[in-house]
């Protein structure tokens, strides 16, 4: 089973970042750019770009982003720990996960945390 991440910082500046560097192509295949807007204490602000060659994370927020995910912090770890995307779902019905720009892009972020999940493995 691969490790979880252990945070944001985590996820966005160590593992999305080696998985896209390992399978480029599988990065792109999610062909998007996001803005990840995550707030409280281990939050911060990225964009990964499966749109570049090669894709890219950077910090902060360009502006680029197509989808624009903003969540807490502790609220994102409980959806990064669900595989199934339930927990995704039921936080943006519970208005705990806001999404802006292009809905059907957030659709295919789970295909984006499972490659990132995968690489772990």
């Amino acid at each position: 089973m691969p490790a979880m991440p252990k945070d944001a910082p985590d996820l966005f500046d160590n593992i999305i970042p080696n998985m896209m560097s390992k399978f480029p192509d599988k990065a792109r295949e999610v062909n998007a750019i996001y803005t990840f807007k995550i707030t409280g204490d281990g939050g911060g602000e990225w964009v990964v770009d499966t749109v570049s060659n090669p894709p890219q994370v950077k910090k902060g927020d360009d502006g680029t982003g197509q989808c624009v995910i903003e969540i807490t912090h502790d609220d994102f770890k409980t959806m990064l720990g669900d595989p199934t995307g339930q927990v995704g779902m039921q936080l943006y019905f519970q208005g705990k996960l806001r999404v802006t720009g292009d809905p059907m892009l957030a659709m295919k972020l789970s295909q984006l945390l499972s490659a990132a999940r995968d690489s772990q493995a």
